[in-house]
């Protein structure tokens, strides 16, 4: 019986300067363009949204200045194109002590391991408003092939170790209740679920609280999940209720509300069911949502209610995500 002989191209590891000669005038400009902040997002599971290159941060000027849109926290990366150095260590740290929430990313060609290790120390000694990761860049290629970025995470934060000290002093402090205790157990099983189910859901970090933000591609407005004691159409907590939302958080929301609304019947018709319109007078939120009643101490429905937000905040993306960007 004859074997098919499979051919496979060679990757080849291409010199950074042999594409960005400048760093300043190349490598930055590259980097902010969109669709490579989106890889570098994705490296590390952070939705980016750029707002400015070259931005002041106390005495220092800062590569590129990007808004996390899941929770509108600054995102400072720092790049270089040759290995690691004090210098940039310590623009790094000034700008983390301007800022009462950031993240803080240093792209680099090569980490020392010094750098690597005080990345990881900077991330045990804080807490979860701030965080650091460092990640070297390379090219590719496979022959004549175009040349293909890739990142690699040689320090992030650790989340886990990050939760527990927010648990602990929590703990310590005021209590977790039951139903805290709960509400940060349900979305770890989301998150888990998402990541598996959606790999385009980004969730952000499992919380004592009865939300999860999701980014859609724009600071000041995001999905979100919610899982609530309070059943909203009862008036009381003897249901829950489940919701997929848009939230419209910004000094503009009110005005995007009303974009939004003019496309009412249409929007109702692609989700295939009528939504919830809120939008008080009093506040700057304003959502859009779709509920469902449920029963969040049952452990045993939690698959088919993470299944449920998973379904209701993909089609939200596919419905929402271009009108979003265009208002």
């Amino acid at each position: 019986m004859a074997v098919n002989k499979i051919e496979l191209g060679k990757l080849e590891k291409v010199d950074l300067r042999n594409v960005w000669t400048s760093e300043s005038e190349h490598f930055t400009p590259w980097l902010a363009q969109p669709q490579n902040l989106s890889l570098l997002g994705d490296a590390i599971g952070i939705e980016l949204e750029l707002e400015a290159q070259e931005k002041n941060v106390g005495p220092f000027r800062a590569d590129i200045l990007c808004k996390d849109t899941a929770t509108d926290h600054w995102v400072l990366i720092e790049n270089q194109m040759e290995k690691t150095d004090h210098v940039h260590l310590g623009q790094l740290l000034t700008y983390a002590s301007g800022l009462k929430a950031v993240s803080i990313v240093w792209v680099a060609r090569k980490f020392t391991e010094e750098h690597r290790a005080a990345l990881d120390w900077l991330n045990e000694i804080t807490d979860d408003q701030f965080n650091f990761f460092g990640l070297e860049v390379e090219l590719w290629r496979i022959g004549d092939s175009p040349v293909a970025p890739k990142f690699n995470i040689v320090s992030k934060p650790n989340d886990w170790s990050k939760t527990v000290a927010v648990g602990a002093r929590e703990v310590k402090t005021t209590g977790l209740s039951d139903s805290k205790i709960l509400q940060r157990n349900f979305w770890t099983a989301f998150a888990d679920f998402a990541k598996e189910k959606s790999p385009g859901i980004k969730t952000t970090k499992p919380q004592p609280q009865n939300w999860m933000n999701i980014p859609i591609g724009r600071s000041g407005i995001r999905l979100c999940a919610v899982a609530s004691f309070w059943d909203s159409a009862a008036g009381n907590f003897s249901t829950h209720e489940l919701r997929a939302e848009l939230v419209l958080d910004d000094n503009n929301s009110k005005t995007y509300f009303k974009q939004l609304e003019t496309e009412k019947e249409q929007i109702e018709n692609e989700v295939g069911e009528p939504l919830t319109w809120h939008n008080p007078p009093e506040k700057r939120m304003c959502r859009i949502y779709i509920r469902k009643p449920t029963n969040l101490q049952d452990k045993s429905k939690w698959p088919e209610q993470h299944a449920w937000l998973v379904e209701k905040l993909e089609l939200f993306r596919k419905v929402f995500a271009e009108r979003v960007k265009n208002l």
